[in-house]
């Protein structure tokens, strides 16, 4: 039994990374370009952002270490502010598509990481579509709070060719 676990975990059986149907990431993202605030668009409805009724933010900063302060902000029903600061690191140097989050860190030591991948990004940065290896995760970002319904036609397109249903995003209330 030990050695069929173990030949389980060594093939990467198990391991969503490894599948081989899994969303494709951008082949580049320059990080510079992509710090900033990012407004939630849409996301696929999550256990961490329960509390959130609307008005749902993203901010990238580069740290000297090489790795991005992550900020998450929304605003609740009560009409208060939360607020949650994570670190992000990169998983592949060449694409900078793939990193790992943590927003655990007791005295300041991520223990625990999720998938962040960058499988959609507009040419000028003004979107991007953040999914998981097994879709349970998605989000639809924008530099502005709104986007056209063009374009937001196009990114459900893009999360279809991906293995996504567009129909399990929810749109985010941004005032």
């Amino acid at each position: 039994m030990i050695i069929i676990l173990f030949l389980f975990l060594s093939t990467g059986a198990g391991d969503d990374s490894v599948k081989k149907d899994v969303p494709q990431t951008v082949p580049y993202v320059d990080l510079q370009k992509y710090t900033g605030v990012w407004y939630e668009i849409a996301k696929i409805p999550n256990r961490f952002q329960k509390k959130c009724a609307g008005h749902t933010t993203a901010e990238y900063n580069l740290r000297k270490d090489g790795k991005i302060k992550v900020v998450n902000r929304c605003v609740k029903e009560n009409g208060s502010v939360e607020e949650i600061e994570g670190i992000a690191k990169i998983v592949d140097p060449v694409s900078q598509a793939r990193l790992k989050v943590s927003f655990f860190r007791p005295l300041g030591i991520s223990l625990f990481w999720g998938d962040y991948w960058i499988i959609g990004l507009g040419q000028d940065y003004e979107y991007a579509i953040v999914g998981t290896p097994n879709r349970k995760y998605g989000w639809i970002l924008a530099r502005k709070p709104q986007l056209s319904k063009e374009k937001l036609d196009d990114i459900y397109q893009q999360l279809r060719n991906q293995g996504y249903h567009p129909e399990d995003f929810q749109m985010t209330p941004q005032n």
